[in-house]
């Protein structure tokens, strides 16, 4: 199976409610995770651009939904990052209802990537993530990310520890070390999304 060529993604729009979209077609990939668990990096090291995802002056406080297009009627969406500890208590409840909104409702979403940082993996929001796709019937792809920064024992402990955790859970969810820095598991993910998109044509 050949890999769709993600190098020419561009920024598509933002919204802030999801009754601003305006987008029913196609099929939409999104990434989420804690807000310091390496989403932007991620998005550009998928597309091979560096600054095509920009991460946030305030961790966590972004409360928009961005849009890339990858071909014409394949789109990735960035969600907002969660779990940033300094964000005032009504900022996290419009980052719950925005994000669990758009997974209940975004009929063209076929897929999730969830990101966690290796070294701090399944954390509560994770969980809950986890169940409402689940309910959904999103398929998840987990990418344990920043992996260059553990040994590669470490690395294959904590890979055990998640895949243990979720092995319940194993026709929908995929495990996978990641790392922007060192470019590992980057074509892992480019084929991942191209089996979903194909999937869903």
């Amino acid at each position: 199976m050949s890999i769709i060529n993600y190098n020419r993604t561009f920024f598509l729009k933002s919204v802030s409610k999801i009754s601003d979209i305006n987008i029913e077609y196609g099929i939409e990939i999104a990434f989420i995770g804690y807000s310091n668990s390496g989403k932007s990096s991620a998005i550009n090291s998928l597309t091979n651009q560096k600054k095509l995802a920009r991460c946030s002056k305030t961790p966590g406080c972004t409360q928009l939904i961005n849009f890339f297009q990858v071909i014409s009627n394949f789109r990735i969406v960035d969600l907002p990052g969660y779990g940033y500890a300094k964000c005032p208590i009504s900022i996290k409840l419009k980052w719950e209802k925005l994000i669990y909104s758009y997974l209940r409702k975004r009929k063209p979403l076929k897929g999730l990537v969830f990101l966690m940082d290796i070294r701090h993996p399944l954390k509560v929001y994770d969980q809950y993530i986890i169940n409402i796709a689940l309910d959904q019937n999103i398929p998840i792809f987990v990418l344990l990310t920043k992996c260059d920064k553990l040994t590669l024992s470490q690395q294959k402990t904590q890979f055990q520890i998640v895949h243990k955790k979720l092995k319940v859970f194993l026709e929908e969810i995929h495990v996978e070390l990641f790392s922007s820095f060192k470019k590992i598991g980057v074509k892992k993910l480019q084929s991942q999304l191209s089996i979903w998109y194909r999937e869903n044509l």
